[in-house]
């Protein structure tokens, strides 16, 4: 039967239909955004935790865990109907509505968007830090590597970024920031070569590969084991970005089918993500051993220039990765606000606003306000808990097990009528049980590690 995009639901202004023009590449540049952000950072520290065995096992198994929820993700886009042949699905509650009911809208909804305002306040913690770490490095490269550049507080710098965010925000919608995503996969693949090259560069300074087979030794057996289950948290947020798929197929021209393309987007991003994944891992546990930063980049001080230009790259790809998972957010809302208040002047009387660097906008009141409000909010969150690897592991299960796993595995059932018990069926179900026991294991490490961080 003939696919037709005649039956896409009406939305409000944040996601206004258009051609669509993408391409598997563009789609891989979005994947590659939303993926490759902060927690890429923690991975060396992650492996030091888990050991040259376990570490880079778990990254690999969270890259196949990925990549088979984004599949099970690419065959619900479209959901066939008796009346309307095929009807497009454009957000992810759009499928959960159709194929699961109003109950677990809800229930995924405030998953989804707490998941997405997580990771918001993660990428501001990150920015901050990397400001941070360029002006310690100049300091260093200044006064000496004696000199007290203990540089604490980074709230002038979440603030700048927020800043920068305030005004991005007031991008329409998700296909207007298709140079964002762009050049921020442009700024990840920078730095994610430098952390590279300076991990590298140590190893053979050195003179020798540091780490074991265990991974750090000198903690006791109760931190030893909290450790462990946030490295499983920090890996686990360095992957997903199943709340946000269906938003990255919406944007793929037809033929061939949209989820074709989006399997074919997913696999390279996957692989190149993992392949640097691995590397940054990796080389940065060779090079530190037990002493590995939670923050690779934080490690190197020389060459001051090289470890500057690795830390402005980072901020510029935490820009873009921002942008790109809020944007879904701000759809979200402003699509319920649409449908509650239709006749909202609020909402629909729009002004002109020539916003620097970017092409002239028609702003609604609504949009201004809401979105500078949603900065300001996951900014303030970001200044009151700086605490890098903590926060990525309570975030990463948090959103882990229920939009990655547990909705992807009961929508496929529901749409390829999978019957109970059989082979397909039970597999599904133990791959989705056993997810929901790492979740919860990471989720109780990285509490942990928080509150202890929080009260030291």
């Amino acid at each position: 039967m003939e696919m037709t995009d005649k039956q896409e639901p009406l939305i409000a202004d944040a996601q206004v239909r258009c051609k669509r023009t993408g391409d598997a590449w563009t789609a891989t540049a979005h994947i590659i955004t939303a993926v490759v952000g902060s927690g890429v950072l923690s991975l060396a520290w992650c492996v030091a935790q888990l050991g040259w065995i376990a570490g880079p096992l778990a990254i690999l198994g969270f890259a196949v865990i990925t990549l088979i929820s984004s599949y099970l993700l690419a065959d619900c886009c479209r959901s066939p109907n008796s009346e309307k042949g095929h009807i497009r699905h454009i957000t992810y509650i759009d499928a959960i509505d159709f194929n699961l009911g109003k109950k677990s809208v809800w229930i995924c909804g405030l998953v989804q968007q707490l998941g997405i305002c997580g990771t918001a306040i993660a990428y501001t913690i990150t920015s901050a830090m990397c400001l941070r770490a360029i002006q310690r490095t100049n300091c260093f490269h200044t006064e000496g590597h004696k000199a007290a550049c203990n540089y604490e507080h980074t709230t002038h710098f979440a603030l700048t970024f927020g800043v920068i965010q305030i005004v991005c925000s007031q991008l329409p919608n998700f296909k207007s920031i298709g140079w964002l995503s762009i050049t921020a996969t442009i700024m990840s693949f920078s730095y994610s070569s430098i952390g590279l090259g300076l991990g590298l560069s140590k190893v053979i300074e050195n003179g020798k590969i540091y780490g074991s087979i265990t991974g750090v030794a000198m903690v006791s057996t109760a931190e030893k084991a909290q450790r462990i289950c946030q490295a499983l948290g920090d890996i686990v947020f360095a992957y997903p970005f199943s709340a946000i798929q269906f938003e990255i197929q919406d944007t793929l021209k037809a033929p061939p089918p949209e989820n074709q393309t989006m399997k074919r987007a997913s696999t390279i991003a996957m692989a190149i993500t993992t392949f640097f994944y691995l590397c940054c891992g990796c080389f940065g546990y060779a090079a530190f051993g037990d002493a590995t930063p939670g923050d690779l980049l934080t490690g190197f001080v020389e060459p001051y220039w090289l470890n500057d230009f690795a830390n402005a790259c980072v901020f510029l790809h935490l820009v873009g990765s921002y942008q790109v998972y809020s944007q879904s957010h701000f759809a979200f809302v402003e699509r319920w606000y649409a449908q509650k208040f239709p006749n909202s002047v609020f909402r629909e009387g729009s002004y002109i606003m020539d916003v620097p660097f970017i092409h002239v906008n028609h702003i609604s009141l609504f949009r201004l306000c809401f979105r500078t409000a949603y900065v300001v909010t996951t900014i303030s969150i970001a200044i009151l808990f700086p605490y890098f690897n903590q926060v990525l592991g309570i975030l990463g299960p948090l959103r882990f097990w229920p939009i990655t796993i547990y909705f992807p595995v009961e929508m496929y059932i529901v749409q390829k009528k999978v019957g109970a018990w059989t082979r397909k069926w039970v597999a599904l179900k133990m791959f989705s049980s056993l997810c929901l026991c790492i979740s919860i294991v990471a989720l109780i490490g990285s509490i942990q590690g928080l509150v202890g961080q929080k009260t030291s």
